[in-house]
């Protein structure tokens, strides 16, 4: 019998559930998609390096799995508050009708094994569906071979999911049999007379809170991002703190001031159900401040993180392709114990230990770099800009001395490279940087038409800022500066700093990698005059997938649980305030409101009530996403604008989801009581 009234309340109630049944859903299916990653990339062919970034990634997961069940179970329980509130009249019908505290917390033990099963298993179909999606994004960052790759399914993570869906249930078990033993009929059946009055707040208090609370939030937005190079500690947590201050108090200002502005504006006001409209909204935003401050700075880092998490992976692909256009680059510079007389000539030392430095290699060059210790950052900048140069970069080294190289040697690296070569006069250098810390900074300096003294020579600057190139291979913008200078300012008897060989390998596979790091690290060993360091794109490569493949996968996790959780609070604010105004609804039917203008009302009240936070968060993210490209630049976030939409489309999707549903779900409980 219980059973039957169970199952009966439930497909009576299905509009009330709908977001229930969505946030689980969705809870579920991406609860399972992150943790089956292990199980999909068992069956895909990769490399032991990225086997162990799998085995991190993997392990970083499962803990931020235990954040994201806390997150999600408190959404669960928050949303039965919602459902309990909404049947206080049934429970007051049962226990009219004789149906003791015990029956009544048996009818929602069963409804909530019934909605738990029902969503675990949509949840499951769901997520096993989007895992195989999913693979694809595996595959893709980890660069695997799916010629193995089967449809699967993971049973560890099925039973993960079942076990710490379990606990939020039993959580919310114990919770609506606690919330049953405390019921009053007397309240049960009056719960709908009880209505929160709306404070009107002093008007020219408000205006003044939220000009200095926009006023705040101008100094955080201008210090984080045109300010950001003399930020400290101290400062950035002010900034910060500042920022979620100055959200708390806009909301609060606005909440008293959008009911007296549209009072103001008559023909506004007075239109339609306006009034009654904005007044509803008002006491919404009124009572919820600390949650829409709360909601505002979550959808915050969603969009943040999204965009940064997927402009991050996108970029460095790119940044692959651009800063490592050779196989190999190996270095070598004297030991500290080094006698200075002996050569820094790679390739006599290879032969002199019994290896060929061309074995293997297709085409390659070498060369030299140099220093003056007499021309320094410091020396570049000049003594009349250094208290402001160092005001902006307070930790940069300005006693070391700036890296030379000769403008043949680093034309022939642009024929290996295919890049555009550079000219030179006599009496000129260029610059070549694209750190952007140091552009700005050289940049500065170059706009100036000074002379410097290198080698004894009098040089200037071909250009009046720096030109954008490297030497070293990389995955990322690091060259914070290298001088290129006419070969004849470099004497002939000038000893070389370092030492470079830079080539392509005649076949690039795994195996001859590791014979040119055999080779290089012998010879190094055997000789004691040198420092030696190989760099390979194989090596970066890996590196960077590592990074880019945890940031993403974090950054998508971390993100999609936040919004969930942000459109669930919403809606299931929204659905509470329409169940408390039923009986306003009633009223506006009865002097005369069709069912047109009431469904407008609704619709418009949740719009506003859904837009407020998630216009403030994008205003907050726009100068967010500029500090994380001045944070990132060194890693390149040059695909900012497509993982701006690509994020724009999954907020679209969640967030416009849970207000469609948010909408209609109202509508319906007003509707029901004609």
């Amino acid at each position: 019998m219980l059973f039957k009234i169970s199952a009966g309340n439930i497909r009576r109630s299905l509009r009330d559930y709908a977001i229930y049944f969505f946030t689980l859903i969705i809870g579920v299916s991406i609860f399972y998609v992150f943790n089956a990653i292990g199980s999909q990339v068992a069956m895909m062919k990769i490399s032991s390096n990225r086997s162990d970034i799998i085995e991190l990634l993997v392990s970083t997961l499962s803990g931020i799995s235990v954040l994201v069940a806390i997150v999600l179970g408190l959404l669960i329980v928050y949303a039965s508050r919602f459902l309990m509130k909404r049947r206080n009249k049934e429970f007051a019908l049962y226990m009219m009708l004789g149906s003791g505290k015990g029956k009544i917390s048996a009818i929602l033990l069963i409804e909530t094994l019934l909605i738990g099963t029902g969503s675990l298993l949509v949840g499951l179909f769901l997520g096993i569906g989007l895992s195989q999606l999913m693979s694809v994004l595996v595959a893709n960052l980890f660069e695997a071979d799916m010629s193995a790759y089967r449809f699967s399914v993971s049973v560890d993570a099925i039973i993960k999911t079942v076990i710490y869906f379990a606990v939020m249930y039993i959580v919310v078990m114990i919770f609506n049999s606690a919330a049953v033993t405390k019921m009053k009929l007397i309240d049960l059946m009056q719960s709908e007379k009880k209505s929160e009055r709306i404070k009107m707040k002093n008007p020219a208090a408000c205006i003044i809170v939220f000009a200095v609370s926009v006023i705040a939030l101008s100094y955080a937005y201008s210090q984080v991002c045109w300010h950001y190079n003399e930020l400290n500690q101290i400062k950035f947590f002010t900034c910060i703190a500042l920022g979620m201050a100055s959200t708390f108090f806009i909301f609060w200002s606005v909440s008293g001031m959008l009911l007296r502005i549209i009072m103001g504006i008559k023909k506004i006001y007075h239109r339609g159900l306006n009034a009654f409209t904005f007044r509803q909204i008002s006491s919404k935003i009124n009572t919820m401040v600390f949650s829409m401050t709360a909601i505002c700075l979550m959808l915050f880092i969603t969009i943040c993180t999204l965009s940064a998490s997927f402009s991050f992976r996108n970029s460095m692909n790119e940044n692959i392709k651009k800063f490592c256009p050779a196989d190999f680059e190996m270095e070598i510079s004297f030991s500290d114990e080094a006698d200075k007389s002996f050569s820094l000539d790679i390739e006599k030392i290879y032969s002199e230990n019994g290896f060929d430095i061309n074995d293997g290699i297709k085409e390659s060059t070498h060369f030299s770099t140099y220093i003056d210790s007499n021309f320094t950052l410091e020396d570049f900048i000049g003594k009349d800009n250094m208290d402001k140069i160092k005001k902006q970069a307070p930790t940069a080294s300005f006693d070391v001395p700036e890296q030379i190289v000769k403008l043949s040697d680093y034309n022939a690296l642009m024929d290996l490279y295919g890049r555009k070569k550079l000219e030179l006069s006599d009496g000129q250098f260029i610059m070549l940087c694209n750190f952007s810390g140091m552009v700005s900074i050289r940049n500065q300096i170059l706009k100036k038409d000074l002379e410097r003294k290198i080698f004894g020579k009098s040089l200037k600057s071909k250009y009046n800022k720096c030109a954008d190139g490297f030497i070293s291979l990389s995955s990322q913008n690091l060259n914070s500066g290298i001088v290129v200078v006419p070969d004849a300012v470099v004497d002939k008897n000038q000893a070389a700093e370092k030492k470079y060989f830079i080539g392509n390998y005649i076949e690039n596979s795994v195996e001859t990698e590791k014979t040119q790091r055999e080779h290089f690290q012998n010879v190094i060993e055997k000789s004691s005059n040198v420092n030696g360091r190989l760099n390979t794109k194989y090596d970066i490569n890996e590196a960077t997938v590592g990074i880019g493949a945890i940031i993403t996968f974090l950054g998508l996790y971390i993100g999609l649980v936040f919004l969930i959780a942000c459109g669930a609070i919403l809606a299931l604010k929204e659905l509470s305030e329409n169940v408390d105004s039923i009986s306003r609804y009633d009223t506006l039917r009865k002097i005369g409101a069709d069912e047109k203008e009431i469904s407008k009302s609704i619709f418009r009240q949740t719009g506003i009530f859904f837009l407020l936070p998630i216009l403030l968060a994008t205003v907050h993210s726009v100068f967010g996403i500029k500090f994380a490209v001045q944070v990132l630049e060194v890693f390149g976030i040059e695909k900012i604008w497509s993982s701006i939409i690509a994020t724009t489309v999954i907020i679209l999707l969640i967030y416009g989801g849970y207000f469609l549903i948010t909408y209609y779900s109202g509508r319906g409980i007003v509707k029901r009581r004609r």
